[in-house]
């Protein structure tokens, strides 16, 4: 099994002191029904890569940056891969703002002209991925962090308009915006085999070394595709996926997904989460959870209880 270094500042406490609070019983034995709970999950797990695709207001909440940093570790030291993969939409928002520039969205994705593009490799490649370093390592991780244009690991080419993802059947030019053409795996095995945590810009290099923006969601997709993760699990604004009377819905068939993507339900910001979710499972992933990132913890409670609180989509025969 993996080992991770606790540094002291990582640990808790330490040792009892006369100031602590003793647990209740009923408070006790619900910590040792969650843990043992847990117990086969983390067997099933052990050696298996969980790609985890990390955004929203998660990133922005000083505690959830905090709780996500442990979970990630946690997941480490139990013998799991965790393979970070991030956004940074409203860091990316401020910075334009800042610099007066309006952020212009199409679908849910970010229409990226080259000053827009150049922020987004400022804020994304750099203060962002380095804040998630940080936090990991603050909490005894190793993390290391990765553009997608180091080592060859995101190929990618130039989005080109699609009629029918566009509104009203206009076609948009989403500029510098990206799709993966091909995900390097031995830049990621260097690492987890080195047991270093990955975490990834989606930033992607095209032949002509232009840089090219990715939708996370969906370079996160592609990173489990490739290095045949059990899971992908995407942390959302929201608690999970939601039919047409906004009931969210545990653990809906493939089918059913497809149906709210044409009857119009999914839409806008939820649609690239989806159409990334459908192409991990149609990729060889055994599972997508998409889970509200502005719960405490909430990678492990989906993937270490056996309730979860969001939407799990798995595989069927039909992939």
């Amino acid at each position: 099994m993996k080992s991770v270094s606790i540094t002291a500042s990582s640990r808790p406490a330490g040792a009892r002191t006369s100031a602590t609070r003793l647990l209740t019983r009923d408070a006790a034995e619900n910590i040792a029904r969650v843990l043992t709970e847990a117990l086969p999950y983390i067997r099933e797990f052990q050696g298996k890569t969980l790609v985890v695709k990390y955004g929203g207001n998660a990133m922005a909440n000083p505690e959830l940056q905090a709780g996500f940093a442990r979970d990630i570790v946690l997941m480490n030291l139990v013998g799991i891969n965790p393979v970070v993969v991030h956004g940074g939409g409203p860091q990316i928002d401020a910075m334009l703002e800042r610099i007066g520039a309006t952020p212009n969205f199409v679908n849910g994705m970010r229409v990226t002209d080259g000053q827009t593009m150049d922020v987004v490799e400022m804020v994304l490649g750099g203060q962002v991925n380095k804040q998630i370093v940080s936090q990991i390592n603050v909490h005894g991780g190793r993390a290391v962090g990765l553009s997608g244009k180091d080592g060859g690991l995101i190929r990618a080419r130039r989005l080109e308009p699609n009629a029918d993802d566009a509104p009203s059947g206009a076609i948009e030019d989403l500029g510098l915006v990206g799709e993966v053409v091909h995900v390097n795996p031995e830049v990621v095995h260097a690492l987890t085999q080195a047991d270093f945590i990955p975490v990834i810009a989606p930033i992607g290099a095209g032949q002509d070394n232009v840089s090219y923006n990715i939708n996370a969601d969906l370079a996160a997709s592609r990173v489990a595709e490739t290095l045949k993760a059990e899971k992908l699990i995407l942390l959302t604004d929201t608690a999970g996926l939601k039919d047409a009377s906004g009931k969210v819905l545990s653990r809906p068939s493939v089918a059913q997904v497809r149906d709210l993507i044409v009857e119009g339900t999914i839409r806008e910001g939820m649609l690239p989460k989806i159409n990334a979710a459908l192409e991990a499972l149609q990729g060889g992933v055994h599972a997508v959870h998409i889970i509200d990132g502005r719960t405490r913890h909430a990678p492990l409670v989906e993937i270490f209880t056996d309730g979860g609180i969001g939407t799990l989509i798995e595989a069927e025969r039909e992939f």
